[in-house]
Formats: C-alpha cells, sequence, structure tokens
C-alpha cells in the first residue's frame, strides 16, 4: 500500500480525496496555487506545497511543478482527481517514468478513450451500441456534407478532443452545415489545440446515463449501476441521481453489461465511467468515457454504501476487485452548487462568503471546500458544493433536498441554491419526466419581494 499520495487537484475533491486517505492511514499532500491557499484542502493534509500563481497553466497544469512536488515531498502515488490532468496521457506517462504510482487510466487508455472519434471505434468493436455516424475524423467538409445526408438529418458535430460541451454543433437542415461545420473548428481549436471533427445522428429527447465502473489490473471489470444527468445546461450537468427514473431492471442489466464489456475489452484499471444516450424508446448508445473519478461519484457511494476513492487506491495498489456488480439500494439526489447568479444567465460571481450555515440531518451529506470567510478565486470553475440527499425512495429524497436547500445559507456571493429549490418543485422534475433539452424551457421564477 502507498505510504504518501500527492492529490494534483483543488478544493472539494482534493479533501475527499484527503480524508479517504487518512482513513487507511496514508500520509497525503496537498499543491495549491496562490489562490488556493486558504482552502481547506490545504488546511487538512499532512503537507502542503505551492506550485504556483492563479492561472492553471501555471499552477493545476503544470507537470513539471506537480512532479517536483511529489518528489520533494517522497510521495509515492498521485492523485489526479478530476479535470486538469486527470485525462492527461502525458502526465500518466511522466508519473510512470518518474517511478511514480499514477491513480488512474495508463497512458495508452487515456489516449485511446480521449480521443472520442478513436473510442467510438474501439466500442464498436467490442460491440457496445454506438450513435451512427462518422467512421473517425472527418477530413474536410464535403466528407462532412456527404455524412450528414447518409445518416440523416438532425445531426451533431463534435470536437474529437472536445469536453463541457465546446466543438458542438447541433444542425438539423443542410443549409445550416456549414456555418456549423467552421464554428465548432474554431471553438475546439481555441479550446483544445485540436480543430478534428466528427458526426453523430442527434439523438432526439434523450436521456444522459453513465454506468460507474472499476476494474482491475487483472483484466476484470464491474459495475456499480447507473446515474442520470440529464439535466443540464450548456452540457454542464446541474444536478444528477441514482436511480435514474427512467430505468428499468432490463435496462440497467443490457446497459451495465455493455459498460463491463467496454471495460474489459480494454482491460481498463482504475474507476471509469461509461456515457451513454438512451432514447425514448429506452435504445442506448454509447457516447463517450470518462478515464476518472466523476464529479458525481458521492450519489453512487451513497446508494450502495460503497467508497469509490478508496477503491480507486487499492485497485491502483494491485489490489483485485470483487467483480460483484451493484444495484441501488436506496435513492440519492447531487445538486451542484455553484457561485452563479441563476437569475442572471447563471453568471458566475465570485467573491467572499460572508456567512455559511451548512443544512445537516438524516441523509444529508455535504462536500465542500468554502466556508465563512473563504474568498471564492475567479480564475477556476465555480462550483462551491456538492449537496447530496439520500432516502428511501425518489420522493423522499426530492422532499429532503428541499428541506436541505432551505437550510443552505450562503451570503456574499450568489449561488444556484435558488435554483435547485425551484427545480424541485418544478412538476416535470418531479415525475422525473425529463431529457436533456430540460432546461431549454425551464425559466426561474422572479425573486418573491
Amino acid at each position: 500500500m502507498f505510504k504518501k499520495i500527492l492529490i494534483a487537484n483543488r478544493g472539494e475533491i482534493a479533501l475527499r480525496v484527503i480524508r479517504t486517505c487518512k482513513e487507511m492511514g496514508i500520509k497525503t499532500v496537498a499543491v495549491y496555487s496562490t489562490a488556493d491557499a486558504d482552502s481547506l484542502h490545504v488546511k487538512f493534509a499532512d503537507e502542503a506545497v505551492c506550485i504556483g500563481p492563479p492561472p492553471s497553466n501555471l499552477s493545476y497544469l503544470k507537470m513539471s511543478n506537480i512532479i517536483s512536488a511529489a518528489e520533494i515531498t517522497n510521495a509515492d502515488a498521485i492523485h489526479p482527481g478530476y479535470g486538469f490532468l486527470s485525462e492527461n496521457a502525458d502526465f500518466s506517462r511522466i508519473c510512470d517514468e518518474h517511478k511514480i504510482k499514477f491513480i488512474g487510466a495508463s497512458p495508452d487508455m487515456i489516449a485511446k478513450m480521449g480521443d472520442k472519434a478513436t473510442a467510438k471505434a474501439t466500442m464498436k468493436v467490442a460491440g457496445v451500441p454506438c450513435v451512427p455516424g462518422s467512421e473517425g475524423i472527418i477530413p474536410d467538409f464535403e466528407t462532412c456534407k456527404k455524412i450528414a445526408l447518409e445518416t440523416g438529418y438532425p445531426v451533431m458535430l463534435k470536437a474529437t478532443a472536445g469536453g463541457g460541451g465546446k466543438g458542438m454543433r447541433a444542425v438539423w437542415s443542410e443549409d445550416k452545415l456549414q456555418a456549423a461545420w467552421e464554428s465548432a473548428r474554431q471553438e475546439s481549436k481555441a479550446a483544445f489545440g485540436n480543430d478534428d471533427m466528427y458526426m453523430e445522428k442527434l439523438i432526439e429527447e434523450p436521456r444522459h446515463i453513465e454506468i460507474q465502473i472499476v476494474g482491475d489490473s487483472f483484466g476484470k471489470a464491474c459495475h456499480l449501476s447507473e446515474r442520470d444527468c440529464s439535466v443540464q445546461r450548456r452540457h454542464q450537468k446541474l444536478t444528477e441521481e441514482v436511480p435514474s427514473p427512467f430505468m428499468t431492471k432490463k435496462l440497467r442489466k443490457d446497459m451495465g453489461e455493455a459498460a463491463v464489456r467496454a471495460a474489459e475489452y480494454i482491460a481498463y484499471e482504475g474507476a471509469g465511467t461509461v456515457e451513454f444516450l438512451v432514447d425514448k424508446h429506452r435504445n442506448f448508445y454509447f457516447m463517450e468515457m470518462n478515464t476518472r473519478i466523476q464529479v458525481e461519484h458521492p450519489i453512487t457511494e451513497q446508494v450502495i454504501d460503497f467508497d469509490l476513492i478508496r477503491e480507486q487506491i487499492l485497485v491502483a495498489s494491485g489490489v483485485k476487485i470483487s467483480g460483484k456488480n451493484y444495484e441501488p439500494a436506496l435513492h440519492s439526489i447531487e445538486c451542484r452548487i455553484n457561485a452563479e447568479d441563476p437569475y442572471n444567465g447563471f453568471r458566475p460571481s465570485p467573491g467572499k462568503i460572508t456567512t455559511l450555515h451548512a443544512p445537516g440531518g438524516h441523509g444529508v451529506r455535504l462536500d465542500t471546500h468554502v466556508y465563512a470567510g473563504y474568498s471564492i478565486p475567479p480564475n477556476y470553475d465555480s462550483m462551491i458544493a456538492k449537496l447530496i440527499t439520500t432516502a428511501r425512495t425518489r420522493q423522499e429524497a426530492i422532499d429532503k433536498m428541499k428541506r436541505a436547500l432551505d437550510e443552505f445559507v450562503i451570503e456574499g456571493v450568489k449561488t444556484t441554491i435558488p435554483f435547485h429549490r425551484q427545480l424541485m418543485d418544478e412538476p416535470a422534475y418531479v415525475k422525473g419526466d425529463y431529457t436533456t433539452a430540460f432546461m431549454d424551457t425551464f425559466v426561474m421564477k422572479p425573486l418573491e419581494d
């Protein structure tokens, strides 16, 4: 087992990893930029190393600084969390070269699954259902036009190096294709330094349902049930739940088997997520694979009583998984609390938190790195907390979430707490009748006087 783990991340996920490491008797090293000196993950780690100024490319994305921090503290493993370098094949390789265990996927695995066109081709060979569309990267616009006609409109253009909704364009007719092709490539080039595109049939009325998997170094994989992530704004998830209200026993069995087949085909090691689009007829199609822990992993942990971070560490140290597939015994909902103003287009709202009162009680979990007096830097993702409620039924979990949100007080900055409170009363959400288009028609009710 590892003696010391450096967490190459910040905020809530860094603190989450530190807590499990402490329970396992493993020493921890936090890294931080100068903007994060007062974050709880820095205070709770056994050691902390400043790795640079606020810009990510000079700190959390600066591989040489992180490797140096690991070497001077004698860390024998690095946990990358999510975001930043968690799916960077070069960083995984550099860790190997420095004899530091990367608690995540191998460089080859990240490269295969990180390129969406390659991932889709691999999944087709593995026998996993895929959305109809292009076979790999589209070389030019004329080929793009031909594939769109063969696939049939509407289609979705996607950047192979994409993420977070960047480089994606829905196209409903041929006369809109060229403009979408050019703007998607420009956006992808600016965001990822890569303008390669591929195309898929646009699945109408889709749900975004992902399967949590874990694979070990012995070629065995298992799944830990699903998460429904369909409530999204600009392809960014806002809330997630498990089990999905759209799920059936047969669909879970089929999707779980497909996800395990995908993981075992590529000999996947570590925690990962196989993401699917599911149409209104419950046909499911592979979308992508995330070779890291997910933001929404706590709801899986809650419904099956399982520590996914502990499992990541155990698998990375060479321990075999049980091979058991899991089904949810409870219902859990996660609301991502962002420092954003939902009454003004979810505009970011960095600044100092003057007051914070955390909700509590049975079935309430709060994952956060902030506190009263903490200043939220403007340099990073705006998520400051994850509020999770768990109960025997979906309605009980919703009622518990409503109560917890009413208790949750954050002053000094705007947050998405009011949005989530309204969401919990939205009839379509309460009925579980929502798709990825849910936020297209959702309107915030005015503030009461």
